[in-house]
C-alpha cells in the first residue's frame, strides 16, 4: 500500500531533496543537484518566487520507505495575469511502480481541482529559469546542471495516467571543430557598423552586475511570445543573480550594446559542471568546491545556458557578433564540445541560429498535461 505524506518539516524537505540520490545510485548519467542549493530553492523565506507562487511537497511511502516524490506548484502570475489555469508539478521522481506515480499525480489533480484550475502539466519548475521536461530520448548521455535526468520508464507512467504531450524540447551538441568562423567573422563587422553596436568583454563578476537587471529585461522581452513564458518578479531576478553568478566565467558572458550603451542582446555559457557535480555527490563542503573550481577553469565542454535578443534586433545578424566573441574565447581555452540546453522544438528562430554548426540532437524531452475533470 502506498501512503502520500506532505512534507512539513526541514527534515522532511531534506528527505525530499535526497530521494533521487538513492533512486539513481550507480547511474553514470544522473547529475546530482547541490543539496544546500536545492533546499534554498524550496525555502519560502529565501526564494522570492514564493511572493507570486506557492508549492507543496509530497513523499510517497511503501512500508515506511520513501519510493517517490513530487512538488505541487501554482504560479499565480500565470494563473491570474495570463489566465492560464495550470496546476504545475515538478521534481517528480518515483520507483517503477504505477501505484506510486498514480498516487502522487492524484495528489496534484486533487489540489488543482480544489483551487479551481483546469489542467495539470509537468514536469516544470516555478518559471522559465527552472528545469523542465521528462526525458524521452538520450538516456545514455550524461545530464547537465540545468536539466533533470530520468529513467526511460518515466514516460510510460505519464502515459498510463492519461497525460498527453504538451510542449516538446530538444537538446543538441556540436564540436568546436564543426564551427565555421567564416559564417560570422566578416558579417559581424558589418552588423556592428550598420547598427552601431559593440560587444562587451568582462573580466570580473562585478562588471557583469552593472548590466544584470537589463539582461533579465532582455531575456523576458525576447522570450515573451514563447508558449512556456511566465514573467519573473524583481526579487527573483536578484535571487538568480546571487544563485548563478558564482558558476559563471566572466569571459563566457557576452553582451551587445548599442551606441547609447543600452543592452540589446546577451548570451551566457557555462563550463560543463556535470562530472564535477557527480564527484561532489551533492555536497559543496568540505571538498566539493575544488571540483567546481577545477571544472570552471579547465572544462573542455561548455553549455549554452541563456540567450536573448531584443525583438527589434532579431533576424539582423546580431548572433554573428556573439558567436565571434565566443569563438575567440573557446579557441583560447581549448574547448572541444558545445552543448545546448533545452529549446522548444517549435522555436524555429533559435534553431536557425545554430544551423551552420552541424548540431546533433542527442536528447529530447517534453512536458505532459491532462485536463482536471
Amino acid at each position: 500500500m502506498i501512503t502520500i505524506k506532505e512534507v512539513t518539516s526541514k527534515k522532511g524537505l531534506k528527505a525530499f531533496v535526497k530521494f533521487p540520490f538513492a533512486l539513481y545510485d550507480g547511474s553514470k548519467y544522473w547529475v546530482p543537484p547541490i543539496i544546500d542549493q536545492e533546499l534554498k530553492t524550496f525555502d519560502k523565506d529565501k526564494n522570492p518566487v514564493f511572493h507570486d507562487a506557492e508549492a507543496k511537497f509530497f513523499l510517497a511511502y511503501r512500508d515506511g520507505e520513501i519510493v517517490g516524490r513530487i512538488a505541487a506548484i501554482i504560479n499565480w502570475i500565470e494563473v491570474k495575469q495570463q489566465g492560464i489555469k495550470k496546476m504545475r508539478f515538478g521534481w517528480f521522481d518515483f520507483e517503477d511502480d504505477n501505484e506510486v506515480s498514480k498516487a502522487l499525480l492524484d495528489k496534484i489533480t486533487e489540489i488543482g481541482k480544489k483551487e479551481g484550475l483546469e489542467f495539470i502539466e509537468g514536469p516544470v519548475g516555478f518559471s522559465n529559469l527552472d528545469k523542465v521536461g521528462v526525458m524521452t530520448e538520450g538516456f545514455d548521455h550524461i545530464g547537465t546542471m540545468i536539466t533533470w535526468y530520468n529513467y526511460p520508464y518515466y514516460q510510460e507512467h505519464y502515459k498510463a495516467y492519461g497525460l498527453e504531450l504538451s510542449k516538446e524540447y530538444v537538446e543538441s551538441k556540436f564540436s568546436f571543430s564543426d564551427i565555421k568562423p567564416e559564417t560570422f567573422t566578416k558579417i559581424q563587422d558589418l552588423i556592428k557598423r550598420r547598427y552601431k553596436l559593440e560587444a562587451l568583454d568582462f573580466k570580473s563578476s562585478k562588471e557583469i552586475m552593472v548590466y544584470a537587471d537589463e539582461m533579465f529585461d532582455v531575456f523576458e522581452t525576447s522570450h515573451a511570445k514563447l508558449s512556456s513564458f511566465v514573467a519573473i518578479n524583481p526579487e527573483q531576478k536578484a535571487y538568480f543573480k546571487k544563485k548563478f553568478l558564482p558558476f559563471l566565467n566572466p569571459e563566457y558572458v557576452k553582451f551587445v550594446v548599442d551606441n547609447t550603451n543600452k543592452l540589446i542582446a546577451f548570451a551566457i555559457v557555462t563550463p560543463s559542471y556535470a562530472e564535477a557535480l557527480q564527484k561532489m555527490n551533492g555536497k559543496l563542503f568540505p571538498f566539493g568546491f575544488r571540483h567546481i573550481i577545477k571544472a570552471k577553469k579547465h572544462s573542455k565542454s561548455v553549455t549554452f545556458y541563456l540567450i536573448g535578443i531584443l525583438p527589434e534586433y532579431q533576424n539582423k545578424g546580431v548572433t554573428a557578433i556573439i558567436f565571434n566573441e565566443f569563438y575567440k574565447e573557446f579557441a583560447k581555452k581549448g574547448v572541444q564540445e558545445c552543448i545546448r540546453g533545452p529549446e522548444l522544438a517549435d522555436n524555429t528562430a533559435i534553431h536557425q541560429i545554430w544551423k551552420h554548426f552541424n548540431p546533433q540532437v542527442h536528447k529530447r524531452r517534453c512536458t505532459m498535461s491532462k485536463p482536471i475533470a
